[in-house]
């Protein structure tokens, strides 16, 4: 990115400070070190922004995607990295994906059930993290089974196997973790659905922010900064999205 217009940065920054919306709900992208700082693929992207832009960022930190969300949405924050969904874009405008994430099913290892598509039953009872990609394409997509929402993605598995549910779902990556942390469950194979992850601004930016956004996740992508971001962090399972259309915004 060459000089940016200061209006163009005021109008993505109004406060006059640069937000960045972090959910470390999603160990994929962001966690916390042992001090409580941030870190990951995200705040990657969220410091290489600012840079770009010549500006400092403040990381706003949440435990949960839903939280994170609303803070774009509420413009408490002017930029954040969420999974897209239909539901979220009513209040955020998105960029293209830059990481696809699959979605895994877990259960325990006496559990009937041996596919996905055995999942949707009249009786089964999924848990998911409350607010998450899942939670809402889950909604959308199951007609039989129940869901229970855990309060954070990463207390999905804890609250499976407290209530004596069926399903876990979410992120494969978090539930290979917690398989090795607790006894006696398996996952389903395969992916019950692909999570494209992407960056967002508040609806009511104008235009050439969305598209400001969009160029960026699209060079960082093209340039190897995404890819590398995925390595450097030790992330396995996740890949790097296809470039965008021109014209996709």
């Amino acid at each position: 990115m060459t000089a940016i217009d200061p209006q163009l940065i005021a109008e993505l920054a109004p406060t006059g400070a640069l937000r960045a919306s972090i959910n470390v709900g999603n160990p994929i992208l962001a966690r916390l070190d042992a001090d409580g700082k941030p870190f990951g693929v995200s705040i990657d992207l969220a410091r290489e922004f600012a840079r770009r832009l010549g500006m400092d960022v403040q990381l706003v930190v949440f435990d949960a995607a839903g939280k994170s969300v609303d803070a774009v949405t509420n413009e408490q924050a002017d930029f954040g990295f969420f999974a897209i969904d239909p539901v979220r874009g009513a209040g955020i405008s998105f960029t293209a994906p830059y990481v696809l994430i699959e979605g895994a099913y877990m259960v325990r290892d006496d559990s009937p059930l041996r596919d996905n598509a055995e999942v949707d039953q009249p009786g089964r009872r999924v848990t998911v993290g409350k607010g998450s990609a899942y939670d809402l394409y889950l909604t959308r997509e199951l007609k039989h089974a129940e869901i229970v929402r855990a309060p954070t993605s990463p207390a999905v598995v804890d609250t499976f196997l407290e209530q004596n549910l069926d399903v876990a779902a979410g992120v494969r990556q978090q539930l290979e973790a917690d398989a090795q942390r607790v006894a006696g469950v398996r996952l389903l194979p395969g992916r019950f659905m692909v999570i494209q992850q992407a960056m967002g601004v508040p609806k009511s930016r104008p235009s050439a922010v969305v598209e400001l956004l969009r160029r960026f996740v699209e060079d960082m992508k093209a340039s190897g900064f995404v890819a590398a971001a995925l390595k450097r962090h030790g992330i396995e399972g996740a890949s790097v999205a296809p470039s965008a259309a021109p014209d996709q915004g």
